[in-house]
Order: structure tokens, then sequence, then C-alpha cells
């Protein structure tokens, strides 16, 4: 068949050559497609580095950083195997991970004393002299931060609002263990005599606001009870964090977990978790059954402020009742007014229903679960279910427009609404426009993050993971890993009119270039596990 032949026909009115132009691919879109099916990043961020040393100029760049798909698929995908990584290697710990601190170096100890000495001298000094010691506090502060201690020195706790702890009458009663430290699951012996340390992949879901359709879409819209859906999904992080206190409390040991935050069909966030060890169902049952979360926040059943909004008053700093100059209640004062026999604003609990399965290391169930856990990291909350149908997108729009005038924190601008003046005010706050993630379409109301990971997961941080990932790789190779001295280079953004700035594609081919050759140097050089996902078998590492 000869090349004539394949050529497209042209429709009727068209030139041959419009036609096959018009089916030709643009370079700029292959150039991207070819930088993204090589992981390289497409949104590359410049930056002018200064050897101190040498006086050297190099302008590089450094991936964008973006964990969603739709911004950078690459880097997206960089951030998602970070998370496969931190979820495997803490899930099935057979050791309990070291986190015993440092010493203090001679540096840490000299800076301590220098901040000593200067917190004395800025208690004992007249008014001319707090400025110049208040400075000088702040610095050492500064280096000894970068030291690498953590906390600060000298910093008075703001006073903490306590609620009464007494037990809600609608809520089961759950007893208290002392918490031991431990924090990796038990071992189980098997009749033939085989040992196994087990754990748990956990689902927990938002009570129902309404019957739903399989698509999601409420059955009955008038009925669904959208402002509850709206205020479970704001408040839902902070009901995660109780049902893990009472967890650990309940069971007796520091339970640890990797867990991620999704939304349902129905649009309501609910919660995948990988445990470490293994808790029964009936005890999960009764800590579910026990868990709830009240917010003692200022009534918001009915907008006292709708058509004439307060305004603000540069006089006095605040906001004011536009007819009578009246000044709004602040935060503390709307808190004050209410009193112990009222109700909370809200109470957020979990469903009856959950799922919970046993998970032994290295199966195919752990591998399906890690990444289920990690199959929606990389989009928005809005991108994981897509409205297709006209009552979805409805059911969509309902939900927002529920969540416009919902307060999602004490600094909303929502407030103004209802009497109260936000906490921390300032001018140009307007009710219905705040800007807090939960308001934001592609949010539906769940404002914290995506991801949550305890402190003892993996005994690593996600620097700690990327830098066993690059170790990997410069182990195969049989290269030394290079280590920066610290202060000799300095780093600065640069302008996309800088004359020395080559343009984007000309850079994606570089990196391009530079991916495929350090592929090709992998491949050739690699006579161990094909990737660090074959690796985490025996290493606990992963690609």
């Amino acid at each position: 068949m000869t090349s004539q032949q394949l050529k497209p026909v042209a429709p009727s009115g068209i030139t041959g050559s419009r036609a096959e132009r018009a089916r030709m691919p643009l370079a700029r879109k292959v150039l991207e497609e070819s930088a993204i099916k090589h992981g390289v990043c497409i949104r590359p961020v410049p930056l002018r580095r200064v050897d101190l040393a040498t006086g050297e100029e190099q302008i590089i760049d450094i991936p964008c950083g973006a964990t969603l798909s739709s911004v950078c698929p690459p880097c997206a995908e960089a951030k998602r195997q970070l998370r496969i990584d931190q979820c495997r290697t803490g899930w099935h710990l057979e050791q309990e991970p070291d986190f015993t601190p440092d010493p203090a170096t001679d540096e840490q100890h000299l800076l301590v004393q220098l901040r000593s000495q200067a917190q004395k001298s800025l208690d004992d000094s007249d008014d001319s002299e707090v400025a110049e010691w208040e400075e000088t506090v702040s610095e050492i502060n500064t280096e000894l931060a970068a030291t690498g201690v953590r906390g600060r020195l000298g910093v008075e706790k703001a006073a903490r609002r306590v609620r009464s702890t007494r037990r809600r009458q609608d809520a089961s009663e759950l007893p208290r263990r002392p918490v031991s430290t431990r924090t990796v699951g038990k071992v189980y012996e098997s009749a033939s005599g085989k040992k196994f340390r087990p754990s748990m992949f956990l689902t927990l879901t938002l009570d129902s606001y309404g019957r739903v359709t399989k698509d999601g879409t409420p059955v009955q819209p008038a009925a669904y009870d959208y402002q509850r859906a709206a205020r479970d999904a704001i408040h839902f992080a902070k009901l995660v964090d109780r049902f893990v206190q009472n967890l650990r409390r309940f069971v007796g040991f520091d339970v640890q977990y990797f867990a991620a935050v999704e939304p349902q069909r129905r649009l309501a966030p609910h919660l995948h978790m990988a445990i470490r060890g293994t808790i029964s169902r009936a005890e999960l049952r009764e800590v579910i059954a026990a868990t709830y979360h009240q917010v003692w926040w200022p009534p918001t059943d009915e907008p006292v402020y709708v058509d004439q909004l307060p305004e603000w008053h540069d006089g006095t700093g605040a906001y004011v009742d536009a007819t009578t100059g009246e000044i709004l209640p602040t935060w503390d004062q709307a808190l004050d007014e209410i009193g112990p026999d009222d109700e909370p604003s809200h109470v957020a609990r979990f469903g009856r229903q959950f799922d919970a399965q046993g998970v032994l290391a290295g199966t195919k169930d752990a591998n399906r679960t890690i990444g289920y856990l990690a199959k929606y990291v990389t989009k928005s909350v809005d991108e994981c279910h897509e409205a297709a149908t006209d009552d979805q997108r409805d059911h969509v729009s309902r939900l927002v427009e529920a969540l416009r005038y919902e307060p999602c924190s004490p600094t909303c601008a929502n407030w103004l609404r209802y009497g109260v003046q936000p906490k921390n005010p300032r001018p140009g706050l307007h009710p219905g426009a705040c800007r807090g993630k939960a308001h934001k379409p592609t949010h539906l109301g769940y404002g914290g993050r995506r991801v949550l990971v305890s402190r003892k997961w993996s005994g690593k941080t996600l620097t700690d993971h990327k830098t066993d990932r690059k170790n990997w790789v410069t182990e195969i190779l049989g290269v030394e890993p290079q280590m920066p001295t610290p202060g000799r280079f300095s780093f600065e953004y640069v302008s996309r009119d800088d004359a020395k700035l080559k343009p984007l594609t000309v850079r994606l081919m570089h990196r391009i270039a530079d991916r495929v050759t350090w592929r090709a140097q992998l491949d050739a050089a690699r006579n161990g596990p094909r990737s660090p996902a074959d690796l985490s078998a025996t290493a606990g590492r992963s690609s």
C-alpha cells in the first residue's frame, strides 16, 4: 500500500492540504505529552543559582511540585508514589519505630544559653530597650530553629476555651483504658505453628441525609438535608480526629494509621484507613457509635443580615450595624453568650455502616488496598466523581449553595451574616465570598488534608522517603550521592522576561533528553530488582 493510499479523504468543500493540516497534532502539545510520558514536569520553576564561592551563575529548573494531575501529571504522580511508599513502609512494621531525640549539640547548648540571657535582659529592661531585646530574642530563636531544634522557647500559650466533657445522653459510654506506647500489631500463631502479624483496612462513612439513587443523586432533592451534609463535610476532619482519640483510649495502645479522604457518589466525604495491627469489629462498632464531634459556635439557623450587611468602621477597627452604628459582638463575646445549658450548633457523627478487612503484608490484598488508598490523591475532591448528568450537576449545585453561607471556621466572613464579627476581623469581608477551601466547588465542603498520617506511622518523613528513592537510584548506578555544601549557593526566582531564560519548549526538550539518558543508564546498570516497587517486598521501598 502506497503513501498516497494512506492519505485521509478530505471532507467536501475542503482541500486536501487544509484537511491534512487540520488533523496534524500541534508541536507544543506533542512536546507536553512526551514530557508527561517521560515523567518530566511540564510547569518547571526557573531559579538562578549563584555559587557564592566562585560567583558562577546558572539557571536551573525545579519541578513545580503540584499534587493534582490536572495541573502537572508527572509531579502529581511522583507525590502519589511517595505516599504509596510511605503507606507500605509503615503498615506492617514488626519493630517499634525509633523516635529517640538526637543529643543536643554544643552549638545548640550555646544558643540556649544566649537565649536565656537575652530573655532575662528583656524582662528586666525598660520601655526604651524592649524593642531591641525583642529583636535579639527573635534572631536567636531563628538561629536555634535552623540547627534542628523543635519548638520555641518563651512563647506563651493562648488561653484555651474549655467546654464540659460530660458525654451526650444520646451517645453510648466508651470505657477508657490506659494507653501503652505500643504501636505495632500483635503476633498470632495458627494451628500449624505459623506466625503472622495482620493489620486492617477500615472504611468509615457519614450518616444518611436522604435516599439516593445509584448515581448518588437524591430521590427527593427537596427533602434531602443539604444543610446537615454541608456541616458534616466542613467538620469531617475533626470527627476523624475524635475517632482516632477514642479508638486509642478504648483499645489501649497507640494506634497508628494512614488514611485518605475522598467523596462518595452522593458527595459526602468518607474515610479509607490503613491501621497497623488488628481491632475486632465489635470494638470498632462500639467506638464508632460512641464517637461524635460537637461544634460550639454561635447559632447560624437564621441570618441576622441579608440585604444591608454590616460595614467596616476604621475608627473602631470593627464591623458595625449599617443602620444603628452599633459594633457587632466579637468572636469571643459571641462564644461567651453560649451558656452551659445550650445545645451545640452542630453534632457530627459517622453512619452505622462501616467496612473492616484484615490484611497481611506482602499479599495481593495489601497491594490492592494500598493502590486504593492512593487512587484519588492526585485529584481534587470534585474530580473523584465528575458530574455527568443533569441530576448530578443539580446535586452539586445544591450542595455548593448550601455551603455558600455556612461558616467554615472562626475567621469565616459568613459570620457577619449572623451578626457576629469573625475572629481577627479585617476590612473587605463579605458573606458568601469566603476564600476558605470548604466553600470552593472543587472541595465540596471538605477543607482538610486529603491524606492523614499518624506521627509514628513509618518513622520517616516524606523527605526521608524521597531520599530513600534517590539513594536507591544512586546505588544502582554505582555513584556516590552528592551532598551540597550548606550555604554555598544562593537562589532566586527568574522572571519570564529575563533575557537569559530559554523558552519553555527548549527547557522541556533539554529535560526530556536528560531523562532519556538517565533512564538508559539506569536500565543498563540495574542488576537487582526491576524497580523500587519490587525492592519494597524485601526492603520496604516502592517506586
